[in-house]
C-alpha cells in the first residue's frame, strides 16, 4: 500500500509521447532502473521494487529507497536517511509523458501517478491492434504443463477436475503469453492393475475379441469385480500377475486387451474433456516405458543409484527415506516411470518450465524426484540458473457440505460428467425460470446454460488459493450475486447491451474517436484496465489463477462504480465513454477465455 504522507511532489512529463511495449511495470521499471543508475552508480545488480498502490497517493510505488539506505550508512555520502534517497530517485527519474506527478513519502517510498492522457491512448492502442498486445512477455518459450492425468479403468473424480481446471487455466494463461505449451495428460496405463483386469476379461468372455466393447461394459464395475476376485482368490491373483509378466512381454492377445481397455477409459475422460473444452495431448506411464532402462542406467553412471533392501534407491539428502526407483522384484514404479518422463521433457521436449498439477498429498514425493534431478545435474541446484526449472503445483481437497471428502452419500466417488450435467440443468431450470425460453432458440438455451454451469464449476475453483480446500456447494456457485461465474457472465452481457443500445459504430468509434478520463471513476477503471498485462504475468509466475480470478471480480466492480457515476448512452461523453465499456468487454472476454469459460453476450 502506498505510505499515506506525501511529504514532497514533483510534477513529471516530457515529449516522448508513446504507449511503449511490455506491461505497465515493466515500463515503470525502465524509467526507475536509469533513476537509479544515476541515484547510487557505485551499486550494481539493483532492481527496481515497483508495486501497485491501493491508496490515494500514487498508481504505483516504488520501494527502493529503505534497502539502499542500508546499503550506503556509514559510507561518505550525501545522504542522510532513506527519505533523501527516495527524494533522489524521484528527481533522477527521466522526463516521461507516463508520469504525471510523483511524490515521496515516509521513508523514501516513491509514490507515481500515471498520466491520464497515457493510459487513455494505452486503452487506445489496444482497442486498435487487440488485445494480444497486452500479453506479458515470460522469460521461457517452451514449458510442459502436466495435468488432469487419471488412471486408466477407474473413475475421474473432484481431484482430477481440479487438476483439469487448474493445469488448462495455466496452460492458456501461458498460451496467451507467447509460450509453446506442451499439455500433457500422464495417464495410469501400464502397471499391475492390467494383469488383473485382462485375465479376468479373458476368463469371463472367452470370446471377447468378438463381443468387443460390450465384454467389459460399465468398467467401473468391470474394475470392481476383477478386483474383489483378486483379492479373493489366490489362484487368479498369481494368473493375474502372470499376465502383466506376458503384457509386458509385449504378446500381441495381452496388448490387445490392454489396447481395449484403455480405448474405453479414454471415452469416458473424453466426455469431461468436451464438457470443459480442455485439450490435452496424452503421453502415460507406457510411453516412457521403453525409455526407462537407458535413464536409470544414466543415473547408475553418475553413482546416484544404490542397492538397499533389495531395492534400487536413490538417496535424498534431508529424508528419512530413499527415493525407490527399482522395487525388489525388479519392476518399476512412479518414480522411475516420473524421472524417465521429467529427462524425455527436458532433453526431447526441450522444455524450460515443467508443471505438474496434482493434489499436495504428492508434495513429498515431488520434492524428492525433483531433488534426485538436481543429484543428476537436469536441474540446476542454484538461482544463478533460474532455467530449466520444475514445480509442484498442488492443489486442496473438494469437500462436502459436511467438511468431508466430496461423494455422494453411499460413499461412493462422485462421478464429473454427473457433476458437470447437474450445473448445467439447474442453469438451464434457472434461466427457463427467468423467462429466456421464450426469448431464445433451443439452441441459444443450451449453450447458454452450458456457459453458466460448467463455468460455474470452473470458476468456484478458480477463484480459491489453489493450496486452499474449498466447499462444493451448487447453489453458493450459481449465485447470480458475489463473486461467481454467474454474476460475472451477467456483468459482460450487461456492457454487451449497453453497446449494442446504442446504435454505435464500435469498429468506426475505435478508428476515430479518443478516451478522455475526466472523471474518477472513469480513471480507476482506466487504470484497473492496463495493469490486466501484468496481473497475468503475476498470474503465470506464481502460478495461481485466483490472481486473474480477483482482477476480474475488481474490474466488473470499477465497471459497475463508473456505470453508476457516469451515464453513458446519451451524455456528452458518450463515445469516450462507450470506448471504455467496449475495452472492459474485451479484457473481461479475455479474462474469460482464459479461464476457460464462455462469455454470454445477451441476458
Amino acid at each position: 500500500m502506498c505510505a499515506e504522507m506525501a511529504s514532497t511532489n514533483s510534477e513529471q512529463g516530457g515529449n516522448c509521447n508513446t504507449v511503449g511495449n511490455g506491461t505497465v511495470r515493466q515500463q515503470l521499471s525502465k524509467l526507475l532502473k536509469e533513476s537509479l543508475n544515476t541515484t547510487v552508480p557505485d551499486e550494481s545488480n539493483l532492481e527496481p521494487l515497483i508495486a501497485i498502490c491501493t491508496a490515494k497517493f500514487g498508481d504505483y510505488q516504488c520501494n527502493n529507497a529503505m534497502s539502499i539506505w542500508s546499503r550506503i550508512k556509514g559510507r561518505s555520502t550525501d545522504f542522510k536517511n532513506p527519505n533523501s534517497v527516495g527524494q533522489a530517485i524521484m528527481r533522477n527519474l527521466p522526463q516521461s509523458d507516463m508520469i504525471e506527478r510523483s511524490s515521496v513519502a515516509g521513508p523514501g517510498f516513491v509514490n507515481l501517478v500515471l498520466s491520464n492522457s497515457w493510459i487513455a491512448e494505452r486503452i487506445r492502442h489496444m482497442l486498435l491492434d487487440g488485445i494480444g498486445t497486452w500479453a506479458p512477455v515470460l522469460p521461457i518459450e517452451r514449458a510442459v504443463v502436466d495435468f488432469s492425468s487419471p488412471n486408466i479403468a477407474k473413475e475421474m473424480h473432484v481431484g482430477h477436475l481440479r487438476s483439469t481446471i487448474i493445469g488448462d487455466c495455466l496452460s492458456r494463461m501461458f498460451e496467451f503469453s507467447k509460450v509453446h505449451v506442451l499439455r500433457r495428460n500422464h495417464v495410469g496405463d501400464w502397471g499391475t492393475q492390467f494383469g488383473m483386469l485382462i485375465q479376468y476379461l479373458f476368463e469371463e468372455f472367452p470370446n471377447w475379441e468378438e463381443v468387443g466393447e460390450q465384454a467389459i461394459g460399465d468398467l467401473q464395475a468391470f474394475y470392481k469385480a476383477s478386483k474383489q476376485k483378486f483379492d479373493e482368490d489366490a489362484a487368479f491373483k498369481e494368473r493375474a500377475q502372470q499376465a502383466v509378466v506376458r503384457l509386458q512381454g509385449g504378446e500381441e492377445k495381452y496388448h490387445k486387451a490392454w489396447q481395449q481397455i484403455c480405448d474405453i477409459s479414454r471415452k469416458e475422460f473424453d466426455q469431461v474433456y468436451k464438457r470443459l473444452k480442455v485439450q490435452l495431448e496424452e503421453k502415460g506411464e507406457s510411453f516412457y516405458n521403453p525409455y526407462i532402462p537407458s535413464v536409470l542406467q544414466m543415473l547408475y553412471e553418475k553413482g546416484l543409484i544404490v542397492e538397499s533392501d533389495g531395492a534400487k534407491v536413490i538417496q535424498i539428502e534431508g529424508q528419512n527415506i530413499p527415493l525407490i526407483v527399482v522395487k525388489r522384484d525388479g519392476g518399476f514404479n512412479y518414480a522411475s516411470t516420473d524421472m524417465t518422463a521429467l529427462w524425455y521433457r527436458l532433453n526431447e521436449e526441450k522444455a524450460q518450465w515443467i508443471i505438474y498439477v496434482t493434489d499436495v498429498g504428492q508434495s513429498l514425493h515431488f520434492e524428492m524426484f525433483f531433488s534426485a534431478a538436481k543429484r543428476a545435474g537436469w536441474l540446476p541446484t542454484n538461482n544463478d540458473l533460474p532455467y530449466p526449472k520444475a514445480r509442484h503445483v498442488g492443489f486442496g481437497l473438494v469437500l462436502g457440505s459436511d467438511g468431508k471428502r466430496f461423494r455422494t452419500r453411499s460413499s461412493e466417488v462422485v462421478r464429473l460428467v454427473d457433476l458437470l450435467d447437474e450445473a448445467k440443468n439447474r442453469s438451464k431450470q434457472e434461466l427457463i425460470a427467468r423467462g429466456w425460453e421464450d426469448e431464445w432458440t433451443a439452441e441459444e438455451l443450451e449453450n447458454a446454460a452450458e456457459a453458466i454451469g460448467y463455468g460455474a464449476v470452473k470458476y468456484a475453483d478458480l477463484k480459491n488459493n489453489r493450496l486452499t480446500n474449498y466447499t462444493f456447494n451448487f447453489d453458493q456457485m450459481l449465485d447470480v450475486r458475489g463473486n461467481t461465474a454467474v454474476y460475472l457472465l451477467y456483468a459482460h452481457a450487461r456492457i454487451c447491451s449497453i453497446i449494442r443500445k446504442s446504435g454505435k459504430d464500435m469498429e468506426e468509434l475505435k478508428k476515430t474517436e479518443s478516451i478522455h478520463l475526466n472523471h474518477e471513476s472513469e480513471r480507476q477503471l482506466g487504470l484497473h484496465l492496463i495493469q490486466f498485462s501484468e496481473i497475468v504475468e503475476d498470474a503465470c509466475t506464481e502460478l495461481l489463477p485466483n490472481t486473474l480470478c480477483e482482477y476480474l471480480y475488481n474490474l466488473s466492480e470499477n465497471f459497475t462504480k463508473f456505470y453508476s457515476t457516469c451515464k453513458v448512452v446519451g451524455s456528452e461523453e458518450e463515445t469516450s465513454r462507450l470506448l471504455l465499456c467496449e475495452a472492459t468487454a474485451i479484457v473481461m472476454r479475455e479474462c474469460f477465455k482464459l479461464l476457460g469459460i464462455t462469455p454470454l453476450y445477451k441476458l
